[in-house]
């Protein structure tokens, strides 16, 4: 599984972000050609190496109309949600990138409707309507779906304290939006004071991470820096790391001797449908010599409070255990086989220094039903496997 960690112990901006995620594409600068390629009006990227204390990263400029990002609001109106969205659905970006581009604008919407009381349609921007802040969203968009991520995951976010001058006025930090779009999520002050998590940032966050915390086991592949413009004694920036997941998991246990096999195996097939990574069960001896079964469920860390819930729901059970794994897996993929009778799927395992290939049983049953032979005949006739990856 391919894992995205964001570092956020000195907050987040949208160019900071962006530009931590650009540093971990292969090629950068081909990577900022989409970004421009997107069409945004008015908008130019330009990045450069940049340095915080000592650390290099990658410091991106946005440019509307020629000036650098938050140098002259003259010029930079506001708009209606509305808008905003007409504009963002005429760039020329995948659809997943641009619909992840408009989710993030309806999570800013309601933060601001929230906080000032009115109806999302209502809401007109200032500093998020801006063509650069546009830009910086349609920038992690698109770059998040470069990298194809299959989770994301981020540290507690740093939000700095005080207060931050912005077009209602001087307004407590983590500003209002910041702080309605921040609910449910780990978040602290730290020592340094000004904002540190912009509202962009925070719904940027808010959308794409699945969930915080500690850096998980992973095998890193890249780690990319995105500088800040102010200069702290921290380094000032956005870090993320791309890797695989190093195969941690949660296996819950119980003992159950008052439940029938079909409420047992319909516990099961719920907890499987719900996203479980396996589901077993095995005979138990249980208190007064009754026969039991021990239901073991093995999941992802981020999904055991929602198996704990399934389990307590649909099983008889009064107590869970909880066990704290590392699975070591092979990677898969699905390949094409052909035999007389037609195609047939097959599953490929690797890893480790071996390789395994397996026919789809239910392909193989489908041709032998339909031809009259036998499963292992199929299986004797099949040739060359194409890879279908």
């Amino acid at each position: 599984m391919k894992l995205l960690y964001i570092d956020c112990s000195m907050g987040c901006a949208g160019d900071m972000l962006s530009a931590a995620l650009l540093e971990l594409c292969r090629d950068k600068a081909e990577e900022l050609k989409k970004l421009g390629a997107m069409g945004i009006p008015g908008v130019e990227y330009t990045a450069e190496t940049a340095e915080k204390c000592g650390v290099s990263g990658t410091r991106l400029h946005v440019k509307y109309l020629g000036d650098e990002e938050g140098a002259d609001e003259g010029h930079h109106h506001g708009g209606h949600l509305g808008d905003i969205k007409a504009v963002i659905a005429a760039l020329n970006m995948p659809r997943k990138a641009r619909d992840d581009a408009l989710a993030v604008y309806d999570l800013l919407a309601g933060a601001e409707a929230k906080a000032h009381g009115c109806e999302m349609e209502h809401i007109h921007f200032h500093e998020l309507g801006t063509m650069d802040a546009v830009a910086d969203v349609c920038a992690a968009s698109l770059l998040m779906n470069e990298l194809g991520a299959d989770r994301v995951i981020c540290s507690p976010v740093r939000t700095g304290f005080g207060t931050v001058k912005c077009a209602h006025g001087i307004l407590p930090v983590p500003a209002p939006a910041a702080a309605s779009l921040l609910q449910g999520v780990p978040i602290y002050a730290g020592d340094i004071e000004g904002e540190m998590c912009t509202p962009t940032g925070a719904a940027l966050l808010k959308h794409f991470v699945s969930s915080f915390g500690v850096l998980p086991p992973m095998t890193v592949s890249a780690v990319g820096y995105g500088m800040g413009s102010r200069d702290f004694p921290q380094a000032n920036c956005v870090r993320a790391m791309l890797g695989e997941d190093a195969g941690e998991a949660v296996e819950l246990e119980c003992d159950v001797d008052d439940m029938t096999p079909e409420d047992a195996g319909y516990a099961m097939g719920v907890l499987r449908k719900a996203g479980a990574l396996d589901v077993s069960w095995q005979p138990s001896g249980m208190k007064k010599d009754r026969p039991g079964m021990r239901i073991s469920c093995l999941c992802r860390p981020e999904d055991r409070d929602g198996m704990v819930k399934l389990i307590f729901k649909y099983t008889t059970t009064i107590g869970i255990r909880e066990t704290l794994c590392t699975r070591f897996v092979l990677k898969r993929r699905m390949g094409t086989a052909e035999t007389p009778w037609g195609p047939v799927r097959v599953k490929i395992s690797e890893g480790f220094g071996i390789q395994r290939r397996k026919p789809e049983f239910d392909d193989i049953a489908a041709i032998s039903d339909r031809a009259g032979v036998s499963p292992a005949e199929v299986r004797r006739t099949i040739t060359e496997v194409k890879d279908d990856a």
